[in-house]
């Protein structure tokens, strides 16, 4: 909105204005309301399959108990009951009539729990009753799938399965009312000039109370004014109720805000009221000035209502059942200010007792997103390292080292992000215009007809050394199917990040202007205590992501209203993808030969780590013995490697040891890239596998210019490291 807009501050009657310079300007403001619009609500349809018989003369009379786990994100999670369905006599395939209501958030992890028994009293306790069998789910992988079948456990053998069907509860929330307003013969208000009039739009509550829901812009010197068209959910105007009275204040703006803009008059009414044409216009009126002038009193002007019109609003839900699936990519930042690896004080840090700041900035997002994406494929990409044997940075490369950057679910993006951490040199610039770039391509690509939507997580510790480009790659992204989700980690101030996560206004640089908000930037210390295992990491990963994806469905859904696209009805949906397996990677070839023998032969459930040792040496302090040593949480390894032969054309000294920090802390059974320096030097010889990096991105360092990929149109940074490959 630049220039032509002020705002005045956060008070009760607070507004957008038009510069005083350009009086006859009407300048659209989509104003936030006070509070938000009331959760989905959802009704679930259940019916189950071939359960077991419990009854000797007859068969089973099964009824169903839904449960969802609550005060996750307290730190006090426990079952809440949420309803029961009826008891059906005399049948192993029950179809219960009886709905059970659920409020939905996509943005929250909700784990569902479906209990079937076999009902023999009319106790309400379930202890009372015979058990037959259990389903756990999370709500999101139910909406997504229709109807959801999953098949029941808690018994030996087979305990049948479960059908769920999901309905969204239409009660005004899948329509807008389009108003278009104006006024006329307004009170003057200033004392040396006409009033500024602006309008506030409450909704009115059972109990007295009222929530702002709109609030329009004001027009500078006018008492005729004629205000932008504006859109309502119907659901936030009245809750559904078209006879319920809703109220509209008309003010007069002052610059000094708060209580000092002078109110004109009020008005009640109703949406039946005005979409039956029984209601055109209505007075203003200013009871205190009713009061003072009495019976001379008429009104403070009228509002018209030029037009009022009721629009169908396709709702994030109306696209998941038709079939939209949502693609998601991580981009990992790998530069050096995160600290080296082997450090306890290191944002990339592994540790065995609880996982670090990238890992639950991952987790938290990737949790929820994959449960919209049926082939459970995810792009992981990183930026901002150097790959050995090159001396030159990556400005993106795929955390697999392949031309294909997908892997599978959220253990294939835990696998290939320790994976490349074992294999780069933390290094800099930190450079996003790359990966939205590179991101952008493949949402570029979407057919035009809203059947996926791409998310990119960007997750870094640092400022953007790129500012201008990436505004410009986000500006040129506002258009295509792409939202981006910027976690910050660690304690920097992220000055910048607020200016690409454009609450307020839409993004502009260069004489451009987004099209959309298609950002949203927030920082994990605004979460994370000092010490996160256990509960704690889960708590942090539900506040976090509630946080980050609250803007995805109103992000999706502005998209597919810009480009008039409609949700496929649920009878005939978009075809899903194939969904995809996670197979746990063998360990790759050692870079040193002589290493492979001894670390070959084991299961590895991630690539370069062997299983805990049974036996630990130079254990830190507050663990005296390995008895005492707490079991991690991720494979651990021996603290002592044998002296290695020198590999051919190495011109340093092999150390017999490798770092010199606790096996607690050791995060790879290999030396840090900094203990590999293989320079890329003519004659000499290489580790195996290794080849020099392509030409373009010699030079690329820290102190070195963004690197522009208009200009050199690279292709995916891929090291040609067979010998390192997942796949192998």
């Amino acid at each position: 909105m630049g220039n032509a807009l002020e705002r005045s501050s956060q008070d009760k009657a607070g507004c957008t204005v038009l510069n005083e310079a350009e009086p006859n300007s009407r300048m659209f403001d989509a104003n936030e309301p006070s509070s938000s619009t009331p959760s989905v609500s959802l009704l679930l349809t259940l019916k189950a399959s071939k359960l077991r018989d419990k009854d000797v003369f007859s068969k089973s009379d099964p009824m169903c108990v839904v449960s969802q786990f609550v005060g996750r994100l307290t730190g006090k999670g426990q079952w809440k009951e949420f309803g029961r369905t009826e008891r059906l006599q005399n049948t192993l395939n029950p179809e219960w009539a009886t709905q059970i209501r659920i409020e939905y958030f996509f943005e929250e992890k909700q784990t569902m729990k479906f209990e079937v028994y076999d009902i023999d009293s009319e106790s309400p306790e379930l202890s009372a009753h015979d058990f037959l069998g259990r389903m756990e789910c999370d709500l999101a992988e139910i909406v997504s799938n229709r109807p959801f079948v999953k098949p029941l456990s808690g018994l030996k053998g087979n305990c049948g399965e479960i059908t769920i069907w999901s309905e969204e509860v239409d009660e005004g929330s899948k329509e807008n009312v389009l108003f278009h307003l104006s006024a006329k013969k307004l009170d003057k208000k200033d004392f040396f000039g006409k009033s500024d009039p602006f309008l506030n739009i409450y909704r009115l509550n059972d109990d007295g109370s009222r929530v702002l829901v709109h609030r329009t812009e004001a027009i500078m010197k006018e008492l005729n004014p004629t205000w932008q068209p504006f859109e309502v959910n119907v659901k936030s105007l009245c809750l559904g109720d078209r006879s319920k009275l809703f109220l509209v204040e008309c003010f007069d703006y002052d610059r000094d805000g708060g209580l000092s803009h002078d109110f004109i008059g009020s008005c009640k009414v109703s949406l039946s009221q005005l979409l039956s044409s029984s209601v055109k216009s209505l007075p203003l009126i200013n009871e205190k000035k009713k009061a003072k002038k009495g019976d001379k009193y008429k009104n403070s002007g009228t509002l018209e209502f030029d037009g009022v019109q009721i629009l169908k609003q396709h709702t994030f839900l109306d696209f998941i059942a038709g079939g939209t699936q949502l693609d998601f990519a991580v981009a990992v930042d790998f530069t050096a200010s995160n600290g080296a690896v082997h450090k306890p004080t290191s944002l990339h840090c592994i540790n065995p007792t609880q996982p670090n700041q990238y890992e639950i900035a991952i987790r938290a997002v990737i949790d929820i997103c994959q449960h919209y994406n049926n082939s459970k494929l995810f792009d992981a990409f990183g930026f901002g390292a150097i790959l050995p044997p090159e001396t030159c940075v990556s400005p993106i490369f795929a955390l697999n080292f392949d031309a294909n950057p997908a892997v599978v679910g959220l253990p294939g993006v835990m696998e290939v992000y320790r994976f490349a951490l074992n294999r780069v040199k933390l290094y800099g610039p930190t450079n996003f215009a790359p990966v939205i770039k590179e991101v952008s391509k493949k949402a570029a690509k979407f057919s035009h007809d809203g059947a996926r939507y791409q998310v990119l997580l960007i997750i870094t510790d640092g400022a953007i050394s790129d500012l201008a480009a990436t505004k410009s790659a986000i500006i040129a992204a506002s258009s295509l199917p792409l939202s981006i989700i910027i976690v910050g980690v660690g304690n920097d101030e992220f000055e910048n990040m607020n200016e690409l996560d454009s609450d307020e206004h839409l993004l502009t640089h260069a004489g451009r202007t987004a099209q959309r908000d298609i950002v949203q930037f927030v920082p994990l210390r605004n979460f994370i205590r000092q010490d996160c295992t256990g509960a704690e990491s889960e708590r942090v990963m539900g506040l976090l992501a509630k946080e980050v994806l609250a803007e995805i469905p109103l992000q999706l859904t502005s998209y597919m209203k810009k480009r008039n696209i409609s949700p496929r009805p649920p009878d005939n949906p978009f075809p899903k993808d194939a969904e995809a397996v996670f197979q746990p990677s063998k360990p790759p070839p050692s870079a040193y030969p002589a290493l492979a023998p001894h670390y070959s032969g084991q299961p590895a459930p991630y690539p370069g780590v062997q299983p805990v040792a049974q036996q630990y040496t130079g254990l830190p302090p507050q663990y005296p013995s390995a008895s005492q040593m707490p079991q991690p949480s991720i494979p651990g390894y021996p603290s002592q490697i044998p002296p290695q032969p020198q590999p051919m054309g190495y011109p340093y000294p092999m150390p017999s040891q490798p770092v010199p920090y606790p096996a607690l802390y050791q995060p790879f059974p290999m030396y840090p890239p900094t203990a590999m320096p293989y320079p890329s030097q003519p004659g000499m010889a290489l580790p195996p596998g290794y080849i020099p990096q392509p030409a373009y991105l010699q030079g690329a360092a820290p102190t070195a210019p963004p690197i522009d990929l208009d200009e050199i149109k690279p292709e995916l940074v891929v090291p040609r490291m067979k010998n390192l490959n997942l796949q192998q």
